[in-house]
């Protein structure tokens, strides 16, 4: 499912900072993740490797261009837990400082003036909004509240922050104060669980507050204290989708009014505008709808304001329910109270805008499986600034100055400075050197692969290091989530090419049918064809790829996540001979159980085409004929089976059933089930396990003995 492939946000945040026994007080952190002698001289990309890897996050320049923050987050393998500390690096210089120590997680730094910063950290015992002048290191607390704040923003003298707030009681000890030690839960109406918790009744919302005299004060709650609503949204909680115009006297945010089944149907949410001045709210989603050009109904989303303040350029979905639509870029006016379709005509999707003075953006455009940093103009006049085989995942801008993420296949995370007027860019961190010079990387190849009806298919090929083509090698196809995600030049921490290839596999990555950035008519082909194009899609890819001297056809393997998983199950059944070996995390097994399983309905609506009782529906009728578990007296090969038990978006029911099905029918098949993991794997431990328990089953069916 496509929002529960790529939630990186703050997820390295989820295991950082335990807190000693006799104090709040984080526990200091020790970080010594050089490379052994052993390591070196094996020159083996492993997962305990991976785990001594940097990680860097989110990235702000001053106003001035001058200076850069940005996030760094270290991981101690044998404690299980990660710290994140605040880098400073001068521009013209290039000399880098750490702001902060290992002692607490500091992130979300934001300029204040030309010498300080704010930034979240839980140095205090809980998270809390803190200032530092960075050039003496000073710090300040500039909220002390009783609960934690989970994201805030400054601008000239208003602020706003965000904090979870006890809306509705549906709790039992909530309805009957006599019965404070019960377990119940009381539930009229849907979204009892999101993602990886249950619905307890309390929600985040924004508080718009003063800034005076270093201190973030008499925060009034906007959203409302009787409202069932997150802002930012569930599950991801971003507080990109929160902006402070510049001059601090309006803020827009992003917000979903629905509740209940409503909100389990549709994406419809809204940009608002609150005056601090006035302390009135408008929905300009809305404003919009009633100018009559749009109906704006599906997401509307991550407002930004202008320099000047004047405008609000956000991203919009036309079709509710479907959030792998469009993001089209629109520009809402408040001088004129006009709102322009910027991207009017285009078949692309804008995604990180910022805006380059007041009547043209920058932004990250998905393309042809990479993302690359784009411009626009208010007319629509749009070029490329980057081309190449890497992606571009955030990028700050001030003052002329464009400092960006990316990354490739091959490599993790760095900051680069990316020239506006060329497109070149200078490569500003190397947080994990060491690593790069002496472990071995594999080649990626791009290839286009012709499809059963004609059409070119972007397909990546990682091989092993040391590739010798007169050897032959046992080859995984991967198999995308989302399943509208591109396979891009991505490096991840859970499914990692290169961790593949160095244990001796080629890797087929196929962009099939529904992955974005290959036009919308690609991206929608998916949607109620979950058995069809997109599967024809994968063999062609592993077919033609299998035509090469050095790939083993006799030792091939399928594996994938979330829809990937579903895939996996669906290959199972019809693969034909092609695959000795197979491995599903997370996938959808079961159609008709998991619609009544999950929690965003609009998503299983949209993709399957209705529910399972809709009879008369026949994309629907087909999509539940197809389901993975009606194939499954097709299955003939081992499988591995990854669940995790607080998955709630699909749920790790789906994994129960398909492992059942596979013992009783008498397949050696093996379930692996994470306590403490949702859709995904982030706990340090938990990722080596995972990644030591999904090789060894392919070495034991896909490995030929020497």
């Amino acid at each position: 499912m496509k929002k529960i492939l790529f939630i990186m946000t703050f997820a390295s945040l989820l295991a950082l900072g335990s807190c000693s026994e006799d104090s709040n007080l984080p526990k200091p952190l020790t970080i010594d993740n050089k490379l052994t002698e052993a390591e070196k001289a094996e020159g083996k990309f492993t997962a305990e490797i991976m785990w001594k890897m940097a990680r860097i996050g989110a990235q702000t320049l001053s106003e001035d261009g001058s200076k850069l923050v940005y996030a760094l987050t270290e991981y101690n393998l044998a404690e299980n837990r990660g710290v994140t500390t605040l880098w400073l690096r001068d521009m013209a210089s290039g000399e880098e400082t750490c702001l902060t120590d290992y002692s607490s997680s500091n992130h979300s730094a934001q300029w204040i003036d030309a010498e300080n910063i704010a930034f979240l950290s839980n140095r205090s015992g809980s998270s809390q909004v803190w200032a530092m002048n960075v050039n003496s290191k000073a710090v300040s607390q500039l909220t002390a509240f009783d609960k934690d704040v989970e994201g805030f923003g400054i601008a000239g003298d208003h602020a706003f922050y965000v904090q979870r707030v006890k809306v509705a009681p549906l709790k039992g000890s909530d309805k009957y104060e006599d019965m404070d030690k019960s377990k119940v839960r009381v539930y009229d109406d849907l979204m009892v669980r999101h993602w990886d918790y249950w619905d307890d009744g309390s929600y985040l919302h924004i508080f718009a507050a003063d800034y005076t005299n270093g201190q973030i004060v008499n925060g009034k709650d906007i959203i409302g204290a009787d409202k069932a609503y997150d802002a930012p949204l569930a599950p991801y909680f971003d507080t990109a989708e929160i902006r402070l115009s510049p001059d601090g006297q309006k803020l827009a945010y992003t917000c979903k009014p629905l509740t209940g089944t409503a909100y389990a149907l549709s994406t419809d949410s809204d940009i608002f505008l609150y005056d601090f001045a006035t302390e009135a709210t408008r929905n300009l989603s809305k404003e919009a709808a009633a100018m009559g050009e749009d109906e704006f109904v599906g997401y509307d989303k991550y407002p930004v304001f202008s320099p000047d303040g004047t405008k609000i350029a956000f991203r919009s979905q036309r079709r509710p329910g479907n959030e792998a639509d469009q993001q089209r870029l629109w520009v809402f006016d408040l001088n004129t109270n006009k709102c322009d379709y910027i991207t009017r005509g285009q078949d692309y999707c804008v995604t990180e805008v910022a805006w380059d003075g007041n009547e043209a953006m920058y932004f990250i455009l998905p393309w042809r499986g990479t993302h690359q940093v784009a411009h626009i103009d208010l007319r629509g006049n749009m070029k490329h600034i980057t081309r190449g085989n890497y992606d571009f995942n955030t990028f700050t801008f001030a003052n002329g100055k464009i400092v960006a993420n990316m990354n490739t296949i091959s490599k993790a995370v760095e900051l680069y400075d990316v020239n506006p007027a060329t497109g070149e860019f200078t490569q500003l961190t190397d947080v994990n050197r060491e690593i790069y010079d002496n472990i071995k990387f594999g080649e990626v190849q791009e290839r286009w692969i012709k499809t059963t009806d004609g059409k070119e298919m972007l397909t990546w090929v990682i091989l092993p290091p040391d590739f010798d083509p007169a050897k032959k090698y046992p080859t995984l196809l991967y198999c995308q989530g989302g399943p509208q995600s591109t396979v891009s030049q991505f490096w991840s921490y859970r499914w990692n090419f290169q961790l593949m290839a160095a244990q001796g596999y080629v890797v087929v990555a196929p962009n099939r049918r529904g992955c974005p950035s290959f036009g919308q008519e690609w991206t929608d082909q998916i949607s109620g064809d979950y058995s069809g194009q997109n599967i024809k899609d994968y063999l062609a890819a592993i077919d033609e790829v299998s035509k090469e001297p050095w790939v083993d056809v006799d030792h091939r393997g399928c594996v994938g996540a979330s829809y990937g998983g579903y895939s996996t199950y669906y290959l199972a059944g019809v693969h034909e001979g092609r695959f000795k070996a197979f491995i599903a995390h997370c996938g959808i097994f079961n159609f008709e159980s998991m619609y009544g399983h999950t929690e965003e309905l609009f998503f299983v609506t949209n993709d399957y085409g209705g529910a399972y009782w809709e009879t008369d529906n026949a994309t629907a009728m087909r999509s539940y004929a197809n389901s993975p578990h009606k194939k499954v007296a097709n299955w003939d090969s081992p499988i591995m089976i990854i669940t995790g038990e607080k998955d709630y978006r699909i749920p790790y029911s789906q994994s129960l059933e398909a492992f059942t099905a596979a013992r009783v029918q008498g397949i050696d098949a093996r379930l692996v089930s994470f306590e403490n993991e949702a859709h995904q794997v982030f706990q340090p431990q938990n990722s080596v396990v995972w990644n030591r328990e999904f090789f060894s089953w392919l070495d034991k069916y896909l490995k030929v003995e020497e």
